[in-house]
């Protein structure tokens, strides 16, 4: 009866952590809302998540100077980086004072991770990335930002933003963002130059935020899709007598 016991305690906190995580899936970023993004669905913070992992594979992948990462301890930060957003939601940088914010965020990692026997370990690996001074936790700090840098691009592709329709965003009454339009740039021009003034991106993240601006960022997706699609219409037809959907 006493392993039974001891079974279903365990079983609940694994329910616990994955319920909170689970009802995570559908927040939604705050920064796209603020600017009026239109779309038939906006970036959730999990998908923001996986989208700031796979960037920092690509980036490990591709530049030298970070083979000595440990890339494993990389995607772990980044997986659990926001988890303070599961109870207090997506606060943005303009909506509340920096020490009040990671108040909150501590206290809501405390209690997030508590609801596990080891939830120490992630504890400390968010608070790793929070003090940004181990070569992983610099690292992820800049895919984070660089991917919602990128995601902008990507909106600003779909004519997602309008400009001239703004009313009650806050963030776009913030002088530096009224600086940078003013120079002309477009929406995401002026998100990703915000990034390259306020964080100290290293020379590789810089040059991939810079070339980033000059081409489509929906381009290759489309390219390698309809690669595949052609390379798996072949293999259907043979086997199946029909093509890929």
């Amino acid at each position: 009866m006493e392993d039974i016991k001891r079974m279903e305690a365990k079983a609940q906190s694994v329910i616990n952590h994955y319920s909170l995580n689970d009802e995570f899936k559908d927040l939604e970023r705050t920064g796209w809302n603020d600017w009026h993004v239109k779309r038939h669905r906006i970036e959730s913070v999990p998908e923001h998540v996986y989208g700031a992992i796979q960037l920092a594979y690509a980036m490990w992948s591709e530049f030298d100077e970070y083979e000595d990462l440990d890339i494993d301890r990389v995607v772990l930060m980044l997986a659990s980086h926001e988890l303070e957003e599961t109870l207090m939601g997506d606060i943005t940088q303009f909506q509340m004072p920096r020490e009040v914010k990671s108040e909150l965020g501590q206290m809501a990692d405390d209690m997030a991770t508590g609801l596990l026997r080891k939830g120490k370990h992630i504890r400390e690996i968010v608070r790793e990335f929070d003090e940004r001074k181990t070569p992983e936790a610099i690292f992820a700090y800049m895919c984070d930002k660089l991917e919602c840098d990128l995601h902008s691009k990507w909106y600003d592709e779909e004519g997602c933003v309008d400009l001239n329709d703004q009313e009650g965003n806050k963030t776009m009454e913030n002088a530096k963002v009224q600086a940078l339009l003013n120079t002309g740039k477009s929406w995401s021009g002026m998100w990703m130059q915000f990034g390259r003034d306020k964080y100290a991106y290293d020379d590789n993240f810089r040059f991939v935020s810079l070339y980033a601006e000059k081409v489509c960022l929906h381009e290759p997706a489309r390219k390698l899709k309809k690669e595949f699609k052609a390379k798996a219409d072949k293999v259907l037809k043979a086997r199946l007598g029909k093509e890929f959907n």
